[in-house]
Parts: structure tokens; sequence; C-alpha cells
């Protein structure tokens, strides 16, 4: 499981009465891996038309940008679109661990 806040680098998600966990299926190559997503809360569960998702913002998010896929317009407001195979790279999460535990183990 992924706590979503921490992987953003924000805080870590306080479990209350609306958190939840998100399952989403990553395809990597053949194969897929179910993974579970911690965050604060779920609203709506919706599908996007197409023509309804417009490209990444260069700037304004609050995220990183290659975690970004695109804008979705809902009823005339906006909604971030993750690249979940960015947000959840296995080589990058991997590089992240190791250099906690290294600064755990010198710091």
């Amino acid at each position: 499981m992924i706590d979503l806040g921490a992987r953003f680098g924000k805080h870590t998600t306080a479990v209350t009465r609306r958190t939840c966990i998100v399952i989403i299926e990553v395809a990597n190559g053949e194969e897929t891996q179910d993974v579970g997503v911690m965050v604060d809360a779920v609203n709506e569960v919706l599908e996007i038309p197409a023509n309804e998702i417009e490209p990444a913002p260069s700037f304004g998010a609050d995220i990183r940008a290659d975690f970004i896929d695109g804008m979705g317009k809902i009823n005339g407001k906006f909604v971030i679109i993750l690249n979940i195979h960015q947000v959840l790279s296995v080589e990058e999460m991997a590089t992240l661990a190791v250099a906690r535990l290294t600064r755990c183990s010198y710091g």
C-alpha cells in the first residue's frame, strides 16, 4: 500500500473516517499488479470523456508536473488526472526507499 500524500512529498495521510484505500491495477509489460493507494477521501468515481480532457499545464499544480497526465473538465471545474504509471513507478519508489534507508542508517 502506498500513502499518496507521502508519495507527493506532503504529510503522511492521517487515518480518519473519510480515509480510503483505492485499489489500482497497474500494468508492467505483460503483467499486472494490484496496488493499494491510501487517500484522504474519495468524493466520486467518474468516467471523463476524452474530449473533456486537456493537456497537463506546465505550471500551477501543487504536485510534480510528471505526475500529471492531464486536466479533466467536470461541470465547468477542472480535476487533475494522474499519470498513474509515473506516480506508482516501482523503480523510482525503490530508489526513494533506498535513499531513506541510507539517511536513517547514517543520520
